[in-house]
């Protein structure tokens, strides 16, 4: 079976305006269906863990919802604000700066421009950028 990489970025936001929510549901509902790669991180203790964390999401139970209903991404916003109600905007504004404000180790924005066959001058740092060229690598790797 043909896998698909993830290529929403951690950046982008649904009506709720929450970085990394957006792929956070694409990578679980990939997962659900057995289409993400082999070694693919659905669910990781990075930037996803960062948002069930800020939302003070249940790991658990968002996991069982999303593989088990497969909602649409509005129906996910929709299960977040029925079990928290509304989610305060200071929240989401720290959570997003976190996001787009981490920055990788030199170790891994070698590796990771490397792979993309892009020269390391030290001019992209944060991880968001990084973590699409990585996606991005992917992506194109698997249509060989």
């Amino acid at each position: 079976m043909k896998t698909i990489v993830p290529t929403i970025s951690s950046d982008t936001t649904g009506p709720l305006g929450i970085a990394h929510l957006p792929r956070l549901w694409q990578k679980i509902l990939l997962s659900a269906k057995n289409l993400l790669p082999e070694g693919y991180d659905f669910c990781g203790q990075g930037y996803d863990q960062m948002v069930l964390t800020a939302l003070d999401l249940d790991r658990v139970e968002t996991l069982e919802y999303l593989k088990t209903s497969l909602p649409s991404y509005p129906e996910f916003e929709k299960w977040i604000l029925k079990k928290k109600g509304k989610i305060d905007p200071q929240v989401i504004e720290k959570l997003n700066a976190a996001i787009r404000g981490y920055i990788h180790t030199d170790e891994t924005r070698k590796a990771i421009l490397t792979g993309a066959g892009i020269e390391d001058k030290g001019l992209i740092k944060d991880a968001v950028r990084l973590n699409n060229l990585d996606d991005w690598t992917e992506f194109h790797a698997s249509l060989k």
